[in-house]
This record gives structure tokens, C-alpha cells and sequence, in this order.
């Protein structure tokens, strides 16, 4: 494998993602909220988690997926707001229309976030940054909302390249720079990587984008396996994933991998809630809807488990979710045994097409 981005794996890649995407419509529509810190998400008074959050209240330490509870402790004077799933998946129709202006190669991630390949778009003469401008321009325009764009050679950089300069932001990271911005690179700033990856890397001394290079392959492939190739590569700032504009879906879930072991059912009852939000709104926006929801659970040494319920009928509203969670978790060791990850899956899935149902598979996780 080389340790330069060859050229024929060379592309010019753009990651848009919307500023505080719920939080900056709410702010849009509302002008009341403007320039409080507002927290999209469940009740503060009950067991409600935030979805997302804005920039005036992520000073005050809230992120998604906290109890919505301890983030009105953080900031009391926080305005809390139900989220509006259907106003959102509404501007992300405009955005992807806007997108699919420049380009036919649009990878969505979410409502909020995509890859565009402008690899041979002829506007601008080619220029992928030019390009990354007008788009966040048309944006603005078009929807009152800023987004942050990424722009590099491979997807890799440039989902992190959108994230460097935020809000509203445009960072760019040429061929010529990206082997050595990901040597300087923080391993917890590598996607893919996560906190429980993360931690274990600086416990082998792995600590930047470097320090990862300079571990052979045959030794990052009996550390992680199948994630070995990744990591040897994107150490070397090369990622040769195309955009996929149509991918059919082996699953619908969503997981945590937490910093800290956790032994408090309470807590973990809130975390799965978060995660069966997220799913639930995902499966909303996709007009999906399923007949087997999972949870699962891998312990502190490492074991995993699933628990699964399997319903008379689709459901994807979180009402329907959320019931079912407290007696999943039950049939887990769960409380006596502390957790490290938890994940919610729906399966069985039904896609929703013109009033019909058209009967789909999605294996778990």
C-alpha cells in the first residue's frame, strides 16, 4: 500500500453539514428564540433526552443525547422545544435539491449532513471550492439556514475538513496537505474512530495520526481485525470509498459506546430513549416502518447480547419505541452488570411508498 493518495484514487469531494441544523430552524421560525440558547429535544421534567442543541447552548456544556433534565441544570434559562421532525425533513428536501444543481453524486447522512462528488462538474472551471461556496450560498438563499462545507480529495477529509471552521464555515484540505494534516491529527478527530477505540489506542501510545502510521499492518490487523485496512489507510490520508447515491439499507439502528462504563439502569433507560428518538426519526423520514425492535448490549468484558420485541403491526412513532425499551432492558444482565455500548434497532422493515407497504428485510445492527 503507498504512503502518498495516488492520483487515480484522487477525487474532489465536498461535506456539507448544516450549523445546529434543528436548533438554527427553530431560531428561523421563531424569532423569540434568537440569540438564547436553545435546546431541541424531550421534557426537561420527565426523562426527555436533547436531540440537538445550538451553539449558545453547547457554551453552557449541553450535547445531544444528554438528559434533557441535567442540561437544564447546566443553562436553567435555556429555552427547551419539542422537535418538529416534519419542518425538517421539509428543508432537507430544498438543500438536496440544491445539491443535485451541481451534482448527480449526492450521498445523504442524515437530514442534515451529505457528500457531494464534484469531481467532474464544469461549473466554477472545476473548482471544488468555488463550488463549496456557491453551495453554502444557495443554501443561505434558499432556506435563511448556514451550513459548514469540508472539501478535499477523499471522504474521510472532508467530513473532517467541515467541521474545522464552524459555523458557517468552508475548510479545504488539498492532496498536497492531507498526509500531513492527518499526521498532526488528534486520533479522537479520525471518523470511524470512537471513544471506546479512541481510548484504547492512547493506551498503546497512539495519540495523533502519526503515531497510527507508524504502526505496521500486521500488528493494527491483530489489534482490530477487519477495521485494520481503515485505519492503515486514512493514517495515510487515503480513502477510497465512492459516493453512493443509492444504497440499499442492511439495517436501521443507532449505538453508543460510552467513555465510562455505566451500572444505573435510570441512566441507561435515558440513553436507549435518545437512541430510539434518533431512529425513530430516521425511519420517519426514510417512510419506513418496522416489526421487530432490538436493543443491544455489550457489557464491560467485551460480551454483547440483543433483546428483541417483534410487533402484531409497523410502528415507528417513539411513543410505540419507548414502551417497549424498559422491558427489554430487563431481560438483560443489565444493573448487575455494568454496560460499555447500547444500541436500538428496528427490522422487519416496511417501506412506505403512496399509501402502500412494500415488505423489505434489514438484518440487526
Amino acid at each position: 500500500m503507498s504512503d502518498s493518495p495516488q492520483v487515480a484514487r484522487l477525487r474532489k469531494i465536498i461535506h456539507i453539514d448544516m450549523d445546529a441544523f434543528y436548533a438554527s430552524v427553530e431560531q428561523r421560525d421563531f424569532e423569540h428564540y434568537r440569540g438564547k440558547p436553545v435546546v431541541v429535544g424531550g421534557s426537561p421534567d420527565g426523562r426527555g433526552v436533547v436531540a440537538a442543541c445550538n451553539y449558545e447552548a453547547r457554551k453552557f456544556g449541553i450535547h445531544s443525547a444528554m438528559p434533557a433534565a441535567q442540561a437544564r441544570r447546566l443553562c436553567p434559562h435555556a429555552v427547551f422545544i419539542r422537535p418538529r421532525f416534519e419542518v425538517y425533513r421539509g428543508v432537507s428536501r430544498q438543500i438536496r435539491e440544491i445539491f443535485h444543481v451541481y451534482t448527480p453524486l449526492v450521498e445523504p447522512l442524515s437530514l442534515d449532513e451529505a457528500y457531494l462528488d464534484v469531481t467532474h462538474t464544469q461549473a466554477f472551471d472545476g473548482s471544488a471550492t468555488r463550488l463549496a461556496k456557491d453551495i453554502k450560498r444557495e443554501i443561505r438563499a434558499g432556506t435563511d439556514l448556514t451550513a459548514s462545507a469540508g472539501v478535499s480529495y477523499n471522504k474521510f477529509l472532508a467530513k473532517i475538513a467541515s467541521d474545522m471552521d464552524k459555523p458557517d464555515g468552508l475548510f479545504v484540505i488539498t492532496p498536497a496537505e492531507g498526509p500531513e494534516f492527518v499526521e498532526r491529527l488528534p486520533i479522537g478527530r479520525f471518523h470511524g474512530i470512537g471513544k471506546a477505540t479512541e481510548s484504547r489506542m492512547k493506551g498503546l501510545g497512539v495519540h495523533t495520526g502519526a503515531d497510527l502510521k507508524a504502526i505496521p499492518l500486521y500488528r493494527l490487523q491483530r489489534l482490530f481485525g477487519k477495521q485494520s485496512a481503515y485505519y492503515y489507510e486514512v493514517a495515510r490520508g487515503i480513502d477510497d470509498r465512492p459516493v453512493v447515491t443509492r444504497r440499499k439499507r442492511k439495517s436501521l439502528s443507532s449505538e453508543k459506546t460510552f467513555e465510562q462504563d455505566i451500572g444505573d439502569i435510570s441512566t441507561m433507560l435515558v440513553h436507549l430513549q435518545a437512541l430510539a428518538e434518533q431512529v425513530s426519526s430516521d425511519l420517519q423520514g426514510k417512510r419506513l416502518a418496522g416489526r421487530t425492535l432490538s436493543i443491544k448490549v455489550k457489557y464491560d468484558n467485551f460480551e454483547q447480547i440483543t433483546r428483541s420485541r417483534t410487533f402484531n403491526t409497523p410502528v415507528h412513532c417513539i411513543e410505540e419505541l419507548s414502551l417497549q425499551l424498559p422491558e427489554l432492558l430487563r431481560k438483560t444482565e443489565a444493573g448487575r452488570r455494568k454496560v460499555r455500548l447500547l444500541g436500538v434497532c428496528v427490522s422487519n422493515i416496511q417501506a412506505m411508498e403512496g399509501g402502500e407497504i412494500r415488505q423489505q428485510q434489514l438484518s440487526l445492527f
